[in-house]
């Protein structure tokens, strides 16, 4: 017998999940410490099909039992006189340590709680109660609806549908999120999955993953990663998939996956949670990695490799034309490495391959389909590295197959272009580790709390996967306009959620020309004071002309300045933002990595902040080293 509790942030309610409960350990006999007078409309009471309980609170904090309901003593087969009388904590510790904080919550407030109990055997839900606990002419009463499981499906619907406050945020909430529980072989899927893949439910879906069938060709190794990957030691697992709908439709799913194993290592059940990015996507339509992939695809000669070492690799389409087979037909192993003829470079590709080093940089020769008449010169990059709990590794191949002449001709035209394919590589596997550390802050901070977690993520992948995007059409890392980033960036974030009424302005001075050691922290910084304007500063969704605006200007030929303002309800406590707040402490560390000074302004109206920083730096932080030591 255990006890779970939660509390739902959308319903605002607290549910608690009792599993397995024995009856003969709930209520203990005790001695009664005071004779109670008869309570009012007793036998009317009796005629009601809800449970009413009737508590009276004691001066040491207990509580005295004055009635319990009668299906309760019924389940628990006892008399009323068994139990009127006693201290609470005495009668039955069990339901005393459930009831206890919410029963002094309403004494101090006065004000109607709600509490939703699921009881379990094993992992099979048999009863629910909904509960309202109320305090009136000096009790306690707690009254309880039972419903068997047949009618808890009935009963959690109509409930939704009676909470008009909250309504038109569930709807936008399950058209977007659906999840899955699987137990003994059969899946139970929510209404919110139908949704997402526009089709009714259908018997045969209790026997196979519905998600899983519909994904697309590209992203099955994902699938097959998350198969041959789960286990007791990695009962998780989180990523990106695309689906293909019945009607046609890509969809882009943001995927949690959560099993749970026996003692023998065997999987007892698993629960999934699928939420439709899609829409929020809108023009980025994409993860991350398509946005890398996209900038190569154009180009026959060079070609980007993402997980070239694992089964799940995604590679730009220069690579199928380097090697002249289709992409549909390319079967990614080993193999590939006996079509190149040095024997040291697939002697070091084997290496790295084992883990036993993390870097390959070899000019090689490939045999086209292992044909010797078909040569192609090519050189290669790949490298390893760590991020979260696993390895990962990326790569570029480049076609340099010319005439020794033209190879020199290159060599020497390309020698800017060379520096600027690692820097991009560079500054992905940096980002990549920043999000990393960010998201180990967060989970700490907001553990119950996954969907801010989510949202903030959200913000700050699409800036960088903007900032990412404009970077391969440029060949300049030292002079990027602001003016052109901070624009887009604006429209990026009124897609969030919670953003779409929010009026965003951007006054920025079209000379300042920044290094994407600067850029890119200046962006997540935005993104962090924005993602914290949106959250707080508009609580009243119908305040009128709600507006966040940033201005960045020169204070001389050096120095720059954001200002970045709100018109909401202000700051109630500047000095709990400043020291005990996690988003305060990114972007702390964010101005620091651009030599830069942060400062809260003092408003009449609103929030605002102020950060002066230097255009360029005489030297290049990493990034990754000092969040690691910030954590």
């Amino acid at each position: 017998m255990h006890v779970e509790r939660q509390y739902r942030e959308l319903e605002k309610i607290e549910e608690i999940r009792v599993y397995n409960i024995d009856r003969d350990k709930v209520f203990h006999p005790s001695k009664p410490v005071k004779k109670l007078d008869n309570v009012r409309f007793s036998n009317v009471m009796k005629h009601v099909p809800s449970d009413i309980n009737v508590f009276q609170p004691m001066d040491d904090g207990d509580f005295l039992v004055e009635r319990i309901g009668w299906n309760l003593l019924e389940r628990l087969n006892l008399k009323l006189e068994d139990v009127e009388g006693r201290r609470f904590s005495e009668a039955s510790p069990f339901y005393c340590d459930i009831f206890k904080d919410i029963f002094n919550e309403v004494l101090e407030t006065g004000e109607t709680k709600v509490m939703r109990i699921f009881y379990y055997i094993s992992d099979k839900i048999v009863t629910l109660a909904n509960i309202h606990i109320l305090f009136d002419e000096g009790k306690i009463y707690v009254v309880s609806d039972l419903t068997k499981a047949e009618n808890i499906t009935k009963s959690i619907e109509e409930q939704k549908k009676e909470d008009d406050e909250n309504k038109a945020t569930l709807i936008e909430y399950f058209s977007q999120t659906g999840s899955f529980y699987k137990a003994h072989d059969e899946y139970t899927w929510t209404p919110g999955i139908y949704n997402i893949i526009n089709r009714t439910k259908e018997t045969s879906d209790a026997f196979y993953n519905i998600i899983f069938d519909l994904v697309i060709p590209e992203d099955k190794p994902l699938v097959e990663e998350l198969l041959g990957t789960m286990s007791p030691e990695t009962d998780t697992y989180e990523n990106i998939i695309r689906i293909k709908t019945p009607g046609g439709h890509i969809k882009y799913l943001d995927t949690y996956l959560y099993s749970k194993f026996d003692e023998n290592g065997e999987e007892v059940s698993s629960y999934g949670l699928f939420k439709d990015i899609s829409i929020d996507s809108h023009k980025h339509l994409t993860r991350p990695v398509d946005f890398m992939l996209n900038g190569f695809n154009h180009n026959s000669k060079l070609s980007l490799l993402v997980e070239p070492l694992s089964k799940r690799y995604e590679f730009s389409e220069g690579f199928y034309k380097m090697v002249e087979i289709p992409k549909s037909e390319y079967i990614h192993n080993e193999s590939i490495l006996n079509n190149i003829v040095e024997e040291d470079v697939r002697r070091e590709l084997e290496k790295l391959i084992a883990g036993e080093i993390t870097e390959v940089n070899k000019v090689l020769t490939y045999k086209v389909k292992g044909d010797r008449e078909k040569i192609k010169v090519c050189e290669l990059f790949i490298e390893r590295f760590r991020y979260g709990n696993k390895d990962h590794s990326i790569g570029f191949l480049t076609d340099i197959t010319l005439s020794r002449k033209k190879q020199q001709e290159l060599i020497k035209s390309n020698a800017t272009k060379n520096i600027l394919i690692k820097e991009v590589h560079h500054r992905v596997k940096n980002n990549l580790q920043v999000l990393n550390s960010f998201l180990n802050l967060e989970k700490r901070a907001y553990g119950d709390n996954p969907n801010r977690i989510l949202d903030n993520m959200q913000a700050r992948l699409s800036s960088l996967a903007l900032l990412h995007e404009k970077t391969y059409n440029t060949d300049d890392f030292i002079n990027i306009n602001l003016e052109d980033y901070m624009k887009d960036q604006d429209s990026t974030l009124h897609m969030l959620f919670g953003a779409k009424n929010i009026n965003f302005t951007s006054d920025v001075d079209p000379r300042i020309h920044l290094s994407m050691d600067v850029i890119t922290p200046l962006l997540l910084i935005v993104d962090e004071l924005t993602m914290n304007a949106i959250k707080h500063a508009f609580p009243d969704p119908d305040m009128p002309n709600k507006t966040i605006s940033k201005k960045i200007d020169f204070i001389d030929d050096h120095i720059c300045e954001l200002i970045l303002k709100d018109n909401g309800v202000g700051l109630k406590d500047p000095d709990a933002l400043v020291n005990h707040n996690l988003g305060w402490e990114i972007i702390n560390n964010l101005t620091r990595q651009i030599n830069g000074k942060l400062e809260l302004l003092d408003c009449e109206v609103g929030t605002g902040f102020r950060i002066i920083f230097p255009v360029n730096f005489e030297h290049t932080i990493d990034e990754h080293k000092e969040w690691e030591e910030d954590k």
